[in-house]
This record gives structure tokens, sequence and C-alpha cells, in this order.
């Protein structure tokens, strides 16, 4: 609930019915919508600042959102225009009341409360799944919410769970005789008031323990506080009985008002002992010595010695002298990034065995922090022998025990042996890197059950296996463990819980998730266990809802964003206790035939993923094993599907409770190899379920072509951008950027386009001028290719999120603008679409790439077939990921208006890439060896079906120029269409006659001596040319110390900061129009007077990418006309897709590169090369 000041709770005594606390802004707007008169109001939470309020009132059929915001001295008032002064209230009825008047400067007056829905507290105690008669008891050990290690106390404190005790014998002993006192006329309640002094006994200790503490403090920086604290403590020794709860809460709020003036002191006096000394400001000062200098500061200096394999840490003393601690490259553990601060690093140093130290520094900006990064990993990679990974292997596991000890022996569950798709006995004897074990009604302590399942891991793999996270909520838990090898991989451990219990107060039903960065790519798990009953399915929603906004993990940045979006991969597992909706000896029947297809199409949690109800855009891999519950105990054999209780007979079906899905960034890649249930373990009512899964990583990025000069700069440039919310409100849009290249988060203008055929949907959009330019702190394409780009669409007059969505940056690159369109959703549920076009570009001295383990994971199958192989990646492309939408089986309730009907999330007219189309002559002909090969599946394919893609996300695609209408409920074309571009067509595919030759394996980390660079006419040496080329004979590269110091030196010399290209000549701005926002002069967000960026501004000489004096000036416009001059057209999509899309960077192009692109024949590239020499020539 969003709070107040002034010791007044600001929703007066008892809350409103037209307060709505939580509730969505699309449930808000669908209940004014609901009572449909001018004037209906309503007051919910604010979704974007804590402790506001959004009033919500409908006029002329709009909803229009006013923001009701609490000032320091915790008055509320609603937002408004600039030098307008704001009417205070201490209340909030005391401001509504003010508006229930005519003409106090709203829409309209307040006429027609909408009062919230008060749900009656239904009995959420069925325990049809086995439960006891009573919602067990908070486990007598306490929460984990840290690693469990030597440190820990085997025995639970003494007031582990002392408040649940107090709290039962009250309610069983003393409850009775307040409550015969109440009815004698009584004003007070003793027993009540006993049973809470003694329950905040250790809370008043250690409050007293604070106040001593802070006494020391307040001497030093408030003599008048330190006064009032000495007081305080005296007065508080002898106080007790009645009074002692008074006390309590007084010296509560006492204590919090003397933490924020010693704060507001210490930042008067500017204090500096209060910084630890391990934050220091880092100077990037890099010049050539014998030592790399990489870092200085007044106090401290940062040197990286890269031959030698040392980081010199070198602290100023006294009389300018120097005190340095060195430290060797393998006693450097790890570097994390800050989230919070881009600049900001910390560096983890091996002190002795099994013991580190974290040192902290604070760069000039993100950027430098990156290079920094950067050459401490080049350092890291010269001498280690292990090299990073670029795709781990994990087990996820989900075990509801029934409240009974563990069974002896759970082998065969984490060796996914029993029923399913297993693996294979050669796969199932490699360790994975990660083991994720989720259990719900587990009943063993913390330490013992962790401590099991490392024993066990130890027995099967003979590896010592480091638990990195343990959270617990009640009988909830969740343990990650990790390979030794990874464990300074791991970084950002976050751990959150969510109650989902009777009134979301009880943690019997529930979530406990983990997160946390492996390298460069972030992860979540949430295990969860939502409520029970066969026909409580609307509950079960509204669990997984709350507990997509309530659990808090991940990058805090991302606040705009549920946790469904703040992770490259987020799997989510549990006992879902979804159930299936069909007759027992159906259910049974089938079973018995092992025919689990008709039980799918009934199961209640795939029928309401594909109304997109829950879980949206979540991806489950088949379901090949039989239901895993209600099984009887001791047996495999038999379900027990009915119990007798006092209302009468239970039915319980058999039924998948225990599921194991995920959500993954698109274009990255990940793969489902194992999904099943075990058949040996019988303690409980369920099985336990494993699922494996093969993920690629990515880890601290270091260029091979030497750090970047100043005019290498990559831009993220859009041309617009068109979006369609689901929102009857008529205010402006403006969107946010946010992604791990960006130094910080950036924000657009306001809309300047907006339109609306249906009352209950915005048509907006964005030109160029009012989106910015976004600068990546890399250009390295290899870089750029790994990352991805968040957008939310927020609303100016509440600052709320109408919807956001994930971009990935690899289909984006070249020098022409390419396509996107995908779905929003806020909150779990989808909220519209949106589409646009932009370009990454990327300079050429940049293009470098590099295979990944997982990139030709195609190549390895037999020779035998490579006929039918080449086109089997071809097939990948076209695959659906996205949850069936047959129009033939839509609910023909579901009205033209409904918020259901994905018609109105279709855009039309996308425009078409020919760049990128996918032409005829480029595809197998229908009368290849192979036809059945080059057939793609079905584009409604279910999403429980394995996708044979080996990347994540929607399917890609290209669309072509076509005016779409928007089709009606019924029509085949109410399907959304696919949201992303598909990456570079196979080699296959652009020469069905020839074979793809086998390359020579990559290492993870080549010698530098290794590193190409594409021949050049004769120029000046550039920045990193000695880096990336060999020595002048064209041998070997030979002095490599050389190249490092001076990829060192441009440290100091670049800041990253050249001169930007210019935008498309296309779309020149428009001149002589102001590029405000057409908002009111009390507008303060965006800036009221804009400064637009513009990219020639800083151009001192020719443009980077437009230049006229063009090294191959050819007569043709495009590389497609080039080609096709030269009767050779067949090989522009592979020369489009490795980057050589634009005639400025074809005169860098070598024999090798073509060969990349699919050009094998060797007239043709003798053709191709002799052409650009002539054209060189002219």
């Amino acid at each position: 609930m969003a709070g107040g000041g002034c010791g007044l709770s600001p929703l007066g005594p008892a809350p409103p019915m037209w307060y709505h606390r939580d509730l969505s802004r699309a449930a808000a707007e669908e209940l004014l919508a609901r009572a449909g008169r001018d004037g209906s109001f309503l007051v919910r939470d604010s979704e974007s600042v804590n402790g506001a309020y959004a009033l919500c009132v409908l006029f002329q059929k709009h909803v229009h959102t006013y923001r009701v915001l609490p000032d320091d001295e915790g008055f509320l008032a609603v937002q408004t225009s600039q030098g307008v002064q704001p009417k205070r209230f201490k209340t909030l009825p005391e401001l509504v009341s003010l508006y229930l008047q005519p003409s106090q400067g709203l829409v309209t007056t307040l006429l027609y409360p909408v009062d919230r829905e008060e749900t009656v507290l239904s009995d959420d105690r069925d325990y049809s799944d086995g439960e006891d008669e009573k919602p067990p008891l908070p486990p007598r050990s306490a929460s984990t919410s840290t690693p469990p290690g030597p440190d820990t106390p085997t025995e639970s404190t003494p007031a582990a769970n002392g408040l649940s005790t107090i709290s039962h014998e009250y309610l069983k002993g003393s409850y009775a005789l307040d409550l015969e006192a109440v009815k004698q006329g009584a004003c007070s309640l003793p027993h009540l008031n006993k049973t809470l002094v003694a329950s905040c006994k250790r809370l008043n200790g250690e409050v007293d323990k604070v106040l001593t503490g802070l006494e020391i403090l307040s001497k030093v920086f408030d003599q008048q506080s330190a006064f009032m604290v000495s007081k305080m403590i005296q007065q508080s020794v002898n106080q007790g009985g009645d009074q002692e709860l008074e006390n309590l809460v007084t010296k509560l709020a006492i204590l919090k008002d003397l933490l924020s003036s010693i704060e507001k002191k210490v930042h008067t006096h500017g204090v500096g002992p209060i910084i630890p000394l391990s934050h220091c400001f880092v100077k990037l000062d890099v010049y050539l010595a014998e030592l790399t200098k990489i870092g200085k500061s007044q106090k401290y200096t940062l040197s990286v010695d890269v031959e030698g394999g040392r980081l010199v840490v070198m602290k100023k003393v006294k009389d300018n002298q120097e005190d340095w601690i060195t430290y060797t490259h393998d006693k450097i553990r790890q570097l994390i990034k800050s989230q919070r601060v881009q600049n900001k690093l910390g560096i983890v140093l091996e002190k002795e065995k099994d013991k580190s130290q974290r040192k902290d520094f604070i760069f000039a900006s993100a950027k430098k922090r990156e290079a920094f990064c950067q050459l401490l990993q080049l350092m890291k990679n010269k001498h280690s022998n292990q090299d990073e990974p670029d795709m781990i292997s994990i087990f996820i596991g989900t075990f509801n025990m029934g409240s009974v000890p563990s069974p002896k022996s759970v082998a065969s569950w984490v060796l996914c042996r029993g029923l399913g798709k297993t693996l294979d006995e050669m796969t199932v004897a490699i360790p994975h890197d990660l083991y994720v074990f989720g259990s719900q009604e587990n009943s063993v302590c913390d330490r013992e059950w962790v401590e099991s399942l490392r024993a066990m891991l130890k027995d099967q793999t003979e590896l010592d296996y480091k638990p990195i996270a343990v959270q617990t909520l009640w009988n909830i838990k969740i343990a990650v463990l990790v390979k030794p090898e990874h464990e300074n991989r791991i970084s950002h451990v976050g751990m959150s819980s969510v109650k989902t219990g009777i009134a979301n107060t009880l943690g019997n039903k529930g979530a406990v998730g983990v997160s946390f960065m492996f390298n460069g790519t972030s992860f979540g798990f949430v295990n969860c266990h939502l409520t029970s009953g066969n026909e409580k399915i609307a509950r079960r929603n509204q669990n997984y809802l709350d507990i997509l906004r309530l659990l808090s993990l991940g990058d805090k940045q991302l606040s705009s964003f549920d946790i469904s979006l703040r992770f490259t991969h987020l799997f989510w597992l549990g006992d879902l206790n979804y159930r299936l909706d069909m007759d027992i000896q159906e259910i049974l029947n089938y079973i018995n035939r092992k025919e689990f297809d008709p039980l799918l199409k009934v199961d209640q949690l795939n029928l309401e993923k594909d109304k997109n109800k829950v879980f949206f855009r979540f991806v489950e891999e088949e379901i090949s094993f039989p239901p895993t519950y209600r099984y009887e105990r001791g047996s495999r054999d038999t379900y027990v599907w009915q119990k007798q209780k006092a209302t009468g007979m239970r039915t319980n079906v058999p039924s998948w409770c225990d599921r194991i899905l995920w959500k993954s960034y698109p274009e990255t890649h990940i793969v489902c190899n194992s999904y099943g249930c075990t058949d040996d373990v019988v303690t409980s009512d369920h099985s336990p379920v494993f699922a494996t899964f093969e993920v690629g990583v990515t880890s601290q990025f270091v260029s091979k072509k030497g750090l970047p000069k100043s005019s290498e700069q990559a831009y993220i440039e859009f041309e617009s951008i068109e979006a369609i919310v689901k929102t009857a409100s008529r205010t402006k849009f403006f969107i946010e950027f946010y992604s791990t290249c960006l130094e910080e988060f950036k924000k657009s203008y306001e809309n300047d386009t907006q339109s609306s055929d249906n009352i209950n949907f915005l048509r907006v959009g964005w030109s160029n001028k009012q989106l910015t330019t976004l600068k990546p702190l890399l250009s390295e394409i290899e870089y750029l290719q790994d990352q991805h780009l968040l957008l939310t669409v927020k609303s100016l007059d509440g600052y709320e999120s109408y919807g956001e969505c994930v971009l990935a940056l690899k289909s984006m690159i070249g020098s022409t603008a390419q396509q996107f369109e995908t779905c929003l959703s806020h909150r779990g549920e989808e909220t519209g679409k949106i589409r646009g076009s932009m370009r990454v570009r990327v300079p050429s001295e940049r293009m470098g790439t590099r295979e990944r383990l997982y990139g030709n994971v195609q190549l390895s199958l037999h020779d035998g077939d490579r006929t039918e192989n080449q086109f089997l990646t071809l097939c990948f492309f076209v695959c659906s990921l996205r949850p069936k939408q047959e129009a033939a089986n839509s609910d023909s309730s579901i009205s033209k208006n409904s918020y259901n009907n994905p018609a109105y999330y279709i855009l039309e007219g996308v425009p078409n890439q020919s760049a990128a189309a996918i032409s005829a002559e480029l595809l197998p002909s229908p009368t290849s060896a192979n036809p059945q090969a080059a057939k793609a599946p079905h584009p409604t394919a279910s999403a429980r079906t394995k996708p044979p893609c080996p990347s994540s996300g929607p399917p890609p695609q290209r669309r072509p120029m076509t005016g779409l209408s928007v089709p009606t409920v019924g029509s085949t074309l109410n399907r959304p269409p696919p949201d992303f571009p598909p990456p570079p067509l196979p080699k296959a595919a652009l020469e069905p006659g020839s074979e793809p030759p086998m390359t020579k394996p990559r290492t993870l980390h080549p010698d530098l001596a290794e590193v190409r660079i594409p021949s050049a006419p004769a120029a000046p040496p550039v920045l990193g040319e000695v880096f990336r080329r060999g020595g002048a004979g064209g041998g070997a590269l030979d002095d490599q110390s050389c190249s490092v110091l001076q990829m060192a030196k441009t440290l100091s010399e670049s800041e990253f900061s050249g001169p930007p290209p210019p935008r498309a000549p296309s779309a020149p701005p428009l001149r002589g129009q102001p590029l405000g926002l057409g908002l009111d002069a009390c507008r303060t967000f965006p800036p009221r007077n804009p400064i637009t960026e513009s990219i020639a501004e800083d151009m001192p000489e020719e443009a980077l990418w437009g230049s006229s004096s063009s090294s191959l000036s050819v007569g043709e416009s495009s590389v497609g006309e080039w080609l096709q001059r030269l009767g050779l057209e067949r090989y522009e999509q592979g020369l489009l897709h490795n980057g050589w899309d634009d005639l400025e960077f074809l005169s860098d192009i070598t024999e090798e590169d073509l060969e990349e692109a699919g050009v094998m024949d060797p007239a043709h590239k003798l053709i191709l090369l002799e052409s650009l020499r002539q054209q060189q020539q002219k």
C-alpha cells in the first residue's frame, strides 16, 4: 500500500471503496469502461512511483490519468502544470472530496466512484493434492538466503520460529479470553498486548543496540541528536508494561529521523572516511612504459603488464612515495561490472587459499571501464590455459516431496533416467555445468537438503559442486549448484520470494527465485507452488501474475520490466497444479494406451497459455511421459484419484502438475535435450521431473583488432517506430531504451502521430526526428551480435509503462535499415504490437567475427545425409515457436472489440526488405533430391513441440510490402505475424549444387598472429594495424608485446566520441520546423527545448560512411546491381549476410571473405576480384 507522512495514513481511518490498491492500469481501464458513464473514477497505486497514486477518470469514453504525488512532508497533491501552485492534502479522501466539486481543473468533475470488488476470502485450503488438513507451519529452521557454509550453525536459533509459536499459543488459548472481555464491554485486549510485547522483545533489543551505535556517530556529526539519543536510551531502560509497545513505535520513528539527520550532516560536511578506500575514482591515463598503465588517480594507479601477466595497484603515500601491490594473473579471480553504476568495476583478488578480497574502482566512464576489462581479459587469456566457455549445460529438476523425508536415492533424477525424453548412456555420464533443484512440500532443513544434493552429485560426477544460492519460503526451496571451475564466473546473485497462500500472507503457496550472471549472460530461475484444486484455474493464473510482478530479481535498473524480460534466459519450474479437464475414466484409458496428445489438448496450462493468459511466450518441451500426479505412495503403477473428506468424496484426476518452462531473448542459443520424469522414486504422490538444456553464453569481449579509433563508432539508428497499444487513454507516449551495451538508458521524444480506429486501442508513431541515436559502448560486430535492446512504451501523464519488448541487434546490423515487429507485454499480459525500421551501423574495420561452438551445430551430421541436410537449416528459419492460435477453433463469443482479439495487434503494410528477401532462385527447386527436406513446418505448429531451430525466440521471417487489412474473427490472418528477421542463410541454401566446405575449427581465443585483416590498397597505417597484421614481410606477428602496448596506449588517446555517421539522405531534417514536443508550456519532460543530436555536426572531414570519394567508384548503386552486371547475382545473399552490404567496403574484400560468403567457384572469385581491381584503378 502506498504510504504517506505526518503519522497519519494517507487513506484515512479506513481505505475507501474507490481505492483499488495495486490494480493494474489495464484492469482499471476495463473497470471504467464497464462503468461507462462520464465522471466515473477510481484511484489505484501508481506503477511508476512508489508511494504515489493514480487518479483515473472516464470522460467521453477515454480514460484520463492524473498522478497524485506525496511531497517531502507527506502531503498529497495532484501533479499540476509548471508554475501552478498545487493544492495539498493530508489524506487521499480529502483530495478526492475537493475534485468532487466542479471546476477544479480536471477534465471533468468526479461523479461516480467505481468501487473495488471485494473478493470473499474463499477457503483456499483445498488439500485435494494430499496436503495436510491445515496449512503447514513455516519450517523450524530459519530460511536460508545465503549459501550454506561451514560457519552455518547446525541448529536454528531459539527465536527462529518464535513469532509463529507465540501467535499460535495466543490463538489457541488467550484469544477466547480477549473475545469474552470485548463482549462484556472491555475496550482493550490485554492478552493480545502481552503477546505483541513478547513478540517484539527481540526487536526492542535490536533497536536499542542500533541506537547505542548511532549515539557515537551522532556525537561526531550532530550534538543535538546525540543528546536526544542518550535521553531515549535512558528512558527505555525501565520502560515496560502497556507503554512498551508505544515506546517501541516511538523509538522506530525517531530512529528513522536520526538516520536521515546523520546522513544529511555527513553530506553537508563532505566527510571522506565514510567512503571505503577501495572505492576510488580512476582516471585512465595510459602511456607506454615498462608497464602498461591503465588507470591513475590522486591515490591509486592501476597498471597492467600484459606480457608479464601482472596487475599492479599503486597507492600514493606521504612525500610522493608510492606503495606497490602486485597481483599475478592467477590471483585475479573475477571482474564484476556494477549494474547500478555503469562505470564501477569490482576486481576479486585471491588473498589466501579459499579467501578473496574485492576492490572497487570507479572509472571516468563506462567505455573506459570496458576498455580496461578488455585489456585485463587479454592478459588472462594470454596466460591462462582455460578458455572461456561459449556454451554450458544446465540440469533443472522439480520435485514435490509430499512432506515426507527425502528418499534414500534420487540418482535417477539427476541422471535423467526414467520416462519421457531422456539422455543416452554416453551423454548421461557428462556432468552438467549448473544444477538447479526446486522442491515443494520439502520438510527437510536447508543445510541437510543441500548437503545431500552435493553428496549425491559427488557420487555421480566425482566433482565437489559449489552452492551459489539457496532460497526458502516455508517448504518451497530452490538451490543452485555450480561446477567448481565456474564459481568465479558467477556474479550479481539475487534471491527473492513471494507468498500467494491464503490472502497472499501465508507461504504454503508461492514462489522462490534466484538470479545471477554467468560471465556476460543473465539467468533467472523461479520455483513455485500454485493453488491446488481442479476448478481453481483463475486463482492459479493470478498466482502466476502476482509472482511475475512481485518477485524482485535481476538488474534493478530494469524495474520497468517484469522478470520475464529481465534475463537472457528465465526458467520457471515447480508444482504449477494445472489439471486435466476430462473424465477420469477417459484419462486412465489414454494413459494405459500411452496416448498423451488427447490429454495435452485438455491440459489447463496449455489451454490458458494458448489464450495468452499465463506464461506469455514461454516455451515447453514436448511432453512424452505420463502425468506425474497423483500416484499411490510406494508405487508408480496406480493413480489415487479419490479421497474421502468430511465434505464428501474428492476427485483428483491424474495431471501434469509438475512442469518446467523457459523464456529466452530472441536469437540466442538454447536447446532442450531432455524432459521427463523418474519411475523409481516412490516416496511422494508426485514423480520428480527433470530437464536439461544446452545454453549459449557470452564472456568478457576482447577485440582482435585493437582498440577503436575515435572515428570507429557504431550507431543504432531508428528511422521510425509505430505501436498499437491496448488502452482507452489518449495521452502522449515516449519510448525508453535499455541495454547493457549502452552507457545509460535513453529516451525518445513524444510520439508525433496518433490515431485510433477502436476505442480500446491506440496507434502511435515516432518519426526519425523524435527518436534518439544510440551509441554502443563497443563497435565490434562480434560484440554487437550478442547484444539486445529492451524497449518500453511509457505515457507522459503518469510515466507508466503500456508495454515492453526486447529486440536482438544481430539481425539489425548493416548499412541499410532492417524491419522489426514484435509483441508488447506488460505484467505478463499482451498489450499490443510494435514495429519499426532501424539499423546498426558498424565501421568496416570492426566487421570481423568468429565462429561459436554452437554456430554450426548442423555440420556435425553424417556425410551420407549431406544432400538432405543442406536444406535442413533453411527449414529452421521458418519454424514457429508462437503458441497455436487457430482461428477455426477461436471462441465465437469473443467480439471484435475484445481485448483478446489478436487482429487489433496486426500492423499493416510492413515495407519490403529486398536485400534480405529470399529470392526464388536461391531456394531449392521442387525437383531437388529431397523435396521433403525443403518443406517448412506449418507456421501454427504448437509451442509445446520442440522447435528444431537452435536459436530461441519467434521464427525469423521477412514480410513483403503488402497492405494487410485488419482481419475479422475467424479469419486465418488472426494470428499475428512472426517477429524477427532471419539469421544469415546457410551456404547450402545459397549453392544447392555444391557441398559446404568443412572449415578448420577455430579456437575460442585465437593467437594474435592468426587474426586476419582484409587486404587493402596501400595507405598510412591506422590505429591497431600493427595489432591486426603480421610483420612487414607478411609473416607471423613479430612483436606481440608492442601490439599490446599500442592497444593499451589508445585507451588514453581515444575518448570514443568520434564523428558519427550522418543519417540516411532519404530522410533530411525539416528546416525551419521546431523540434518541440507539442506539449503545453507546463510540461517538464521531455526537455522543454530539446536539442536534437545532429550526427553531422561533429564531422570535421568527410563522412565515414557517405564519402563521395569512394575507393570503389563503380557505376552501380548497390551490391546487387554490381553482381547482376557480372551475372553473379546468386551470391548477393551471402555477401549481404556476411557484412559486405555496401559498395564502400568491397575494396577490402579478400578471397577468404568471398569463400565465407559462399563463393566457392575459383573462376567466379577471379571475376569478382578482377572487377574490383579495375574499378579501383579508374
